[in-house]
């Protein structure tokens, strides 16, 4: 759940969530490395009173300038792409989500086991624009297929806390995958400017172990 004054990504409850974290810090790491060095370079040449020629030229140097970078670039690049075919996996799911977004609420459906489509509305409550009537309740410890459309206009199906965000296109299915660490209630809103009340649209979801589902 997103808390007052939270500087940094919500709690991870999600091994995909646990891995987009672990790819932040990693390229923090880097980018910290690179510019700490660069800038220790610009000022040793600013300090220094003469100029030396075989900083501005030479086949050694310019070897490194441009071998450097391209492992630099490697280094950030073989984490990402294991993380994008990570989400991307195809998995043998035990549920299916149906999700259909509307202006400006979202409809639910589990064909799986013969919940019939909802509809989940904003109410006013404790926890300012993330509250809704008829939340969506999902297992815990399970893969779970998500796919994603919409009725209207675009719209995003987004929860920070999984680490999961989909587009809702009107025509066309989205399919995402979830899988929940541990119980609890997760909120997340619509990351995709789709009207006057584009705000007003929260997702919530109730997790529970399956003999409470």
């Amino acid at each position: 759940m997103p808390v007052w004054g939270l500087l940094y990504f919500q709690e991870s409850v999600s091994p995909v969530m646990e891995q987009l974290i672990f790819f932040h810090d990693h390229t923090m790491v880097v980018m910290v490395v690179v510019m700490v060095l660069v800038g220790y370079m610009l000022f040793n040449f600013m300090a220094q009173s003469f100029y030396s020629k075989g900083v501005g030229g030479g086949q050694e140097i310019e070897t490194v300038w441009t071998v450097l970078p391209i492992m630099v670039l490697l280094v950030i690049a073989f984490p990402s792409l294991r993380l994008l075919y990570m989400m991307e996996e195809s998995i043998d799911a035990d549920l299916t989500v149906s999700v259909m977004g509307h202006q400006w609420y979202w409809s639910y459906e589990l064909p799986d086991i013969g919940v019939e489509e909802y509809d989940s509305y904003l109410i006013n409550s404790g926890f300012r624009l993330l509250e809704v009537d008829k939340s969506l309740a999902l297992p815990v410890s399970s893969n779970i297929r998500v796919i994603v459309s919409s009725s209207d206009v675009i719209h995003s199906w987004t929860v920070p806390s999984v680490g999961v965000s989909a587009d809702a296109v009107p025509g066309r299915l989205n399919q995402m995958n979830l899988f929940f660490n541990r119980v609890g209630w997760y909120s997340g809103q619509c990351s995709e400017i789709c009207g006057a009340n584009h705000s007003f649209m929260p997702i919530f979801i109730s997790v529970m172990g399956w003999s409470d589902f």
